[in-house]
């Protein structure tokens, strides 16, 4: 299976990825979850810097995928509501805690 290289936006942002034959449905798909969840972090005016709501979209899509993976198969993701006092504070933690590992060490890997 051959590889081919298309184009992507993530928040307003363009960007190459690669692809396999086939795979540009489920391509798209990821990124419009993934352009969802920034623009809702960039949206809700706390955090400005590109990287860190980057992370902070990892973070809050991993933490949803592992909670469908323990639902029933036919409930549907969602994207993560930030717009509630509760995701506000979900969201100031995990920057708190981004904050600390990157001080710790100076880089998240």
């Amino acid at each position: 299976m051959s590889a081919k290289q298309i184009e992507v936006q993530i928040m307003g942002q363009s960007y190459i990825l690669g692809c396999p034959e086939g795979g540009e449905a489920r391509l798209q798909a990821a990124v419009q979850k993934v352009d969802v969840a920034m623009c809702k972090i960039r949206d809700a005016g706390k955090i400005k810097a590109r990287d860190r709501i980057a992370v902070l979209a990892a973070l809050n899509l991993a933490f949803d995928q592992g909670d469908n993976a323990t639902a029933a198969p036919s409930a549907a993701a969602k994207p993560a509501d930030t717009s509630t006092p509760e995701s506000q504070d979900r969201l100031t933690q995990l920057l708190q805690r981004l904050d600390r590992a990157i001080e710790s060490d100076g880089q998240l890997l």
